[in-house]
């Protein structure tokens, strides 16, 4: 099993900036992804961006390229979204994701709030 703890969420105005933390605890895999998802009230759950935990590789929704940055510090398994510019439409749930890459199977983070006010 695998434990997603998030933090950083919070209230913050347009052209602000957010950083959000996961740490990842449990077992340990030799290939996956760990990234984010959002959602939106009344939308479905999107991806944000991701890291590949093997090779570094990032990866980027086209609504948050340039504006989102996804890092990791391998030692303390824990990945982050460092959120600038942020827009009213960056408003959502934020959900850590750990994704095996053999199985494609999935591990979620309990959420958090970001609200962002114009």
């Amino acid at each position: 099993q695998v434990q997603l703890v998030e933090s950083g969420g919070g209230l913050v105005q347009a052209g602000g900036s957010l950083r959000l933390s996961c740490a990842a605890s449990g077992r340990t895999f030799s290939s996956y992804f760990m990234g984010w998802f959002r959602q939106a009230p009344g939308k479905e759950r999107e991806f944000v961006a991701a890291v590949s935990w093997s090779d570094g590789s990032t990866f980027y929704a086209d609504s948050v390229k340039g504006r989102f940055t996804i890092s990791r510090d391998n030692a303390k398994t824990t990945v982050y979204l460092q959120m600038n510019s942020l827009k009213p439409e960056d408003t959502a749930v934020y959900y850590c994701n750990v994704r095996l890459v053999s199985s494609g199977l999935d591990y979620w983070g309990q959420g958090t709030q970001v609200t962002v006010s114009s």
